[in-house]
Parts: structure tokens; sequence; C-alpha cells
């Protein structure tokens, strides 16, 4: 079964229902199939490790972001700065593209550099 996905690796989005409720962060990981999003220093866990000589790990306490819902976050539009609602728009030549329903500017994912 395909999902149309309004959000996608690498956007800004706001959390709008829980414990983090009006924090920002990018998105690290879309899930599809669990209709989950995992958000950087968003939804923190902690977890209790032991080490492990063959992978070279050490133990202790780590912090690890968890899935959350894709219902919990909204996007934030790059332009207007404000968390928004996705639309889709189809160009003259064919090529659709998602837009902010605040300002109607395109959004457009900043890959990372490397």
């Amino acid at each position: 079964m395909a999902v149309n996905l309004k959000i996608r690796k690498g956007d800004e989005v706001q959390v709008i229902a829980g414990k983090d409720r009006g924090k920002r962060g990018k998105v690290q990981e879309v899930r599809p199939d669990a209709r989950t999003v995992i958000v950087a220093g968003v939804n923190v866990a902690k977890r209790h490790t032991k080490p492990n000589p063959s992978k070279n790990s050490k133990g202790g306490i780590i912090e690890q972001p968890m899935p959350m819902a894709f219902g919990k976050v909204m996007v934030v539009c790059p332009h207007c700065g404000k968390p928004t609602r996705v639309a889709h728009r189809t160009d003259e030549d064919g090529t659709r593209e998602r837009v902010c329903k605040q300002c109607g500017e395109a959004i457009v994912v900043q890959e990372p550099s490397s």
C-alpha cells in the first residue's frame, strides 16, 4: 500500500501534541509502514546498554530519540516560520511540489551538504 507522505526526511517539524509539545527539530527518519517519524532531540528515551568489546562499544546510559506518530508533528514552513499543513501544486511542466497552506510558498527540503 503506497502512502502519500507530507513529511519527508530533512524537514523541520514542530511537535503539536504530547510531552514535547512546542519543540522543533529535523526529521531524521520516516517510517511509512508504521506511520511514525524520528525527530532529532524530541521524544528522547534513556537506554541502558552493556559494554560489548566485539562491537567496540562502551556501556552506560545513552539518550536515543524514539519514533512518534505522524499526527503529532507539523511541518514548519521555511519562509514564514509557522507550522503549517502541506498542499501539493502541479506546475505547467508537470512537476509536483509541496506548498505551505499559510503563505503559498514552495516547501523545499534542504539536503545536508557533506
